[in-house]
């Protein structure tokens, strides 16, 4: 199967691999996220377990382990309560930037602080609001029954995530039939290529610097 950005085949294992993170209840078969994992073969999910009593560290810890299994970079790719996850995992693990999470693309995150909000998402709160050490995308509806678009607009702030509107298409998950979703891959796609970027300049000097060795030790 190819490579969504069509990248060179030796570059396939130096790529990050993308981490599906469910929300409660897991994703089902019409759900964007499990089509994206048919669909790619750069994409995981990770199995959290107790899909519908989740358990706050139960969950950040099998996240944890998933991270660190990959033993190469990692885009997350979370919606809803998945969102939370992510969040309480970089809270706990306090990782250095972009190493081992190098993005995210943040999904319908719920608000777990509302009063009167299921008592399973309740468990999540209160919400981390540090600033999240990997570049991201928090996308909200303007019409998400599990949070206002005002607060998630708030939660992007303090995340330090990129805002997107996603217009009105309630929780943005099977029940939206959103099929494939387009839009959000394209967000996927543009949180790809900026990790590419960045390594392509990071590379730049060091390809220029081992060149100027390699001269130097033909024409000692």
């Amino acid at each position: 199967m190819a490579h969504y950005l069509d990248l060179a085949p030796n570059r396939l294992t130096e790529d990050p691999l993308i981490l599906i993170v469910p929300g409660i209840n897991n994703s089902n078969s019409r759900h964007w996220q499990s089509r994206w994992e048919r669909q790619r073969d750069d994409c995981a999910r990770v199995d959290l377990g107790m899909w519908d009593d989740p358990h706050r560290n139960t969950w950040v810890n099998k996240l944890n382990l998933a991270i660190h299994r990959a033993e190469r970079p990692v885009v997350l790719v979370a919606h809803s309560l998945g969102c939370l996850a992510v969040a309480w995992w970089a809270e706990y693990e306090q990782p250095s930037r972009g190493n081992p999470v190098v993005s995210a693309l943040l999904v319908a995150p719920p608000d777990v602080d509302r009063p009167g909000t299921d008592l399973r998402l309740a468990r999540f709160g209160a919400c981390p609001r540090a600033t999240l050490p990997f570049p991201s995308f928090l996308v909200a509806s303007d019409n998400d029954d599990y949070c206002q678009l005002r607060t998630a607009r708030m939660l992007a702030q303090d995340w330090g995530s990129r805002f997107v509107s996603a217009g009105r298409i309630g929780h943005i998950n099977a029940e939206s039939g959103l099929g494939d979703w387009t839009f959000g891959r394209e967000l996927l796609g543009r949180l790809l290529r900026e990790h590419r970027d960045t390594q392509d300049r990071l590379a730049g000097p060091a390809r220029r610097s081992a060149a100027r060795h390699a001269r130097l030790a033909a024409n000692p």
